[in-house]
Parts: structure tokens; sequence; C-alpha cells
């Protein structure tokens, strides 16, 4: 048995909040070891938020080249190589790894490449990449271990290989058909990448609509928005067979409330929710519990069970965002240090980096429902936003939510260009507790998408008599 190597900090996965952690705690002079399976600064830099980003932007500029006459300039045939899109995504891969090795080294954390098990109470036993074993331990430990695809059990789709997130993202070649497994926000934003590579695609979605949690027009606008690309979208449909191989040749076999339906396609996506990866690393030998799904149980201080273990990030049951892992990591740090930081109320916002893209922070109309809170609700088109004279960009609308006691913002949902953009200073004003009249009376600088805020606010209805 190797002899155990102690350090101040341990931590299990270098993602965002972990990694963030490690550099901090090692210019601070601790002694911290990272360990890391495959990806040097986790997933987000290598197989998902920024390499998704950049394949979604060479779909968006080469939907542009084809409407280039639509805005005066002309062009001959517009051709799509996917070898240079996946080498231009692969160049910054590398040149993210790059950096993350760097700042490991001027940090002092150690980062060790290999597969770790916790064998006992903050204590893990790493299989190295290279080869060999180390046993680590610390004085605490923190789990950063994120999530996985998830792959439903339906018969034949396992053995047909199908393609996720990653795979989709190392692709030389457009599939002639691409079947898309899921209505959420991965699957929408990899369909509508592909669509615009050449494929022709499918949606499949189990459920009534497409991206459930948000309200009825939302989902709505989106499927409009998409359909008018060409994209097939199949809603209520359960998948109950798979045959093929994807990359080849596959048939899906679907129920649905007019009976059994097939779809013949080139490739399978599967966009079907996402697992923590809590399996087989050894936490029972720990003390560290998980929940139902497999999550690790933390308190809102982001404690594990056993003494002296922290999680952060997805395998936490944070909310699957790398923004929220970084406020994990703020979270941790100052209560490592004797600080009292909490997850609760946190505001959290997100973008779905579709063509337009969703924006949302705060409630929903569906949310404000089932909370038994009352709002007063306005919208605004965004063809009455005036940038969009200018740019052409008329789809969506933005929707704000004022508390319908006082006059603050509680939710604003956006499908409209710049939404993420757009949806940081409504979020400003909700942090600040502003008055939505503040926003609304502004000075935005003219054109922006922005400025559609106040018209959008004007709409806001007067609050009913007490």
């Amino acid at each position: 048995m190797s002899q155990v190597e102690h350090f101040d900090t341990l931590i299990l996965g270098s993602g965002q909040g972990g990694k963030l952690l490690a550099w901090h705690l090692g210019r601070t002079g601790q002694r911290v070891a990272v360990v890391e399976r495959q990806w040097v600064g986790g997933s987000c830099p290598a197989v998902a938020c920024l390499p998704s980003k950049n394949e979604i932007w060479s779909a968006r500029v080469a939907h542009l080249a084809r409407h280039a006459g639509d805005f005066g300039t002309t062009t001959g045939p517009v051709a799509i190589d996917m070898a240079k899109v996946r080498e231009r995504k692969r160049a910054m891969v590398e040149r993210e790894a790059a950096f993350h090795v760097q700042a490991y080294a001027s940090s002092g954390a150690e980062l060790i490449m290999g597969t770790g098990r916790f064998v006992g109470p903050k204590t893990v036993e790493v299989q190295l990449n290279d080869g060999g074993t180390r046993r680590l331990s610390g004085d605490q430990v923190v789990v950063n271990v994120g999530t996985h695809a998830a792959i439903p059990d339906v018969p034949g789709l396992q053995v047909a290989d199908p393609l996720t997130h990653i795979g989709a993202l190392e692709l030389d070649y457009a599939p002639a058909h691409l079947i898309v497994l899921g209505g959420g926000y991965i699957g929408i934003e990899m369909a509508q990448a592909y669509r615009r590579f050449g494929s022709r695609v499918t949606i499949v979605e189990r459920g009534a609509r497409l991206m459930a949690r948000e309200d009825t027009d939302v989902s709505e606008e989106m499927l409009r928005i998409l359909r008018a690309e060409g994209i097939d979208v199949v809603t209520n449909a359960e998948t109950i067979r798979v045959e093929g191989r994807s990359g080849e040749q596959v048939r899906i076999t679907l129920r649905t409330a007019s009976g059994e339906q097939m779809i013949d396609g080139s490739d399978i996506l599967v966009a079907a929710g996402r697992v923590p990866n809590t399996a087989g690393i050894g936490l029972e030998q720990a003390g560290i519990d998980i929940d139902e799904r497999g999550y690790i149980r933390v308190n809102d201080r982001l404690q594990a069970t056993a003494t002296g273990v922290w999680a952060i990030g997805e395998v936490a049951g944070s909310p699957q965002f790398t923004h929220v892992s970084v406020d994990d990591f703020r979270v941790v740090r100052d209560n490592m240090a004797g600080g009292n930081r909490a997850t609760t109320d946190r505001l959290v916002p997100y973008t779905l980096f579709t063509d337009p893209p969703l924006a949302r922070v705060g409630l929903n109309e569906s949310d404000a429902h089932r909370s038994g809170i009352a709002v007063r609700v306005a919208t605004l088109p965004m063809s009455h936003v005036l940038r969009t004279e200018a740019t052409d960009e008329t789809q969506g609308f933005m929707k704000v939510l004022v508390s319908a006691d006082d006059d603050r913002i509680v939710g604003f949902t956006m499908i409209g260009a710049e939404a993420g953009e757009v949806m940081a200073s409504m979020q400003t004003a909700m942090l600040a507790n502003l008055p939505y009249q503040k926003l609304r009376d502004a000075v935005i600088s003219h054109l922006t998408f922005a400025e559609g805020l106040g018209p959008l606010l004007s709409n806001v209805p007067a609050r009913a008599a007490a």
C-alpha cells in the first residue's frame, strides 16, 4: 500500500469552482492537490460551455453568409467545412488547456491526472493516468466531480452508440439527418447549430412542449423560431425502440397519441438530462451521503455530511451553470476562512445560446403562480425595439414580472438579440431592489437593444388600489 501524502486541501475534480478554489488556496500558501481524471480545467473549457459556443458561433456565421444578400452583400454558394469548424474549436480548447496548466503552476497547487476514489474519511486513492497509484488525504476535502449526460433506458439506444454533446462537438461532418432526443436547452442549441451546418434535424421531446421549465409563450416562440429554420419538432413522443448505429443509419420508433411513428436518420444525439458522477467513487467509505438522485447532500454552506468535506458545482445539486460553480467557490472559500456565506436566495441568471438567444433571471409566470406570488406582467415584442429596425432581428419578445405589492422587479425573460447582455441590466436592478420606475426612466443609450427596457417597463400595469 502506498504511503499517504497529506495536504491542507484536497480537491477531487478540476471543474470551475474547484480550480478557482485550488488556485486561491495555493496562492495563500496552502499545500493543495487537485485530482482530475481527464479534462484539465473541467468540462466547461474542454467539452461543454466554451466549445459548444465556439461551434454555435461558426454555425451563426454560416447562417449569416447564406442570408448576406438580404443586407446587400452578394456572395457565391456557401459550403461548410466541418473539419475546419472542429479545428477552430480544438485550437481554442488547446489554448484553454495551456492556460490552466500555467495557472496551476503559478498558484502552487498540484494538479494530479488520474482517477480518484475515496478509501476512507478524507482519503483518496488515485490511479494515475501514466501508471501507478498515490494515496492522498486532506484536512479539508472538496468534491467537484460534476455530472455526465444521461442515456435513457430505451431498447437499442446504448448499442446504437448515440452522440452526447461531447461527441457532437467532435464531428467532422454534418449529419444527413440528426435526430435529437430531448427538447431542453442543450438539445435545442445543438439542433439549431447543425441545421445551420446543413443537416436535416428532428427534435423528439417526450413532454408536451419544448423547455418545460419556461412559460408556455416562451416555449411556443422558440418552437416557431426553430420550425422557421426547417427543424422538425415532435412533442408528446416517447421513444420506445432504436435500431441501427449512429453515424451510419438509425431508426427510432415513437409512441405518440396517434399511434406508433418511425423516424429514419443518420445520427442520434441524446440530450435528455444529466447524472451526477458519484457512482463508484467510494463516497460511502468517506461518510459522504447522497440524495435519492445521487447528488451529494450539502447544507446551504455547501458542507457535506462528513466533517471537513465540501461539495461544489453540479455534483452538489447546484444549478447546472458554470457561473453558479463560480459562486459556489466563493461560498466555500469564505466559509473555509471562518465566514458564514450561504447559497440561499441567490439570483441565478442563465442564457440559452440559440439565435436569437433566450435569457432569464428570477421568476417566470409559472414560478410565481406555483409560489402564490402575485405579480404584474408586461411584455414587449422585439419588433418594437428600435434597434431591430436597423438589424432586422425582430424575433422574440421581452417579458417582465413586477410584484403586485410593491414596485420591485421579480423576474425577466427575453428571447431576442443580445438577450444575455440585456438581462444583466435587469439583474443589476433586481439586486439593488430598485423600483421598476428607476429603470423605466433611465437614460439608456440609443440605438441599443437594452433601450427596449424603457418601453417594456412602461407597459407594467398600475398597482391595484388598496
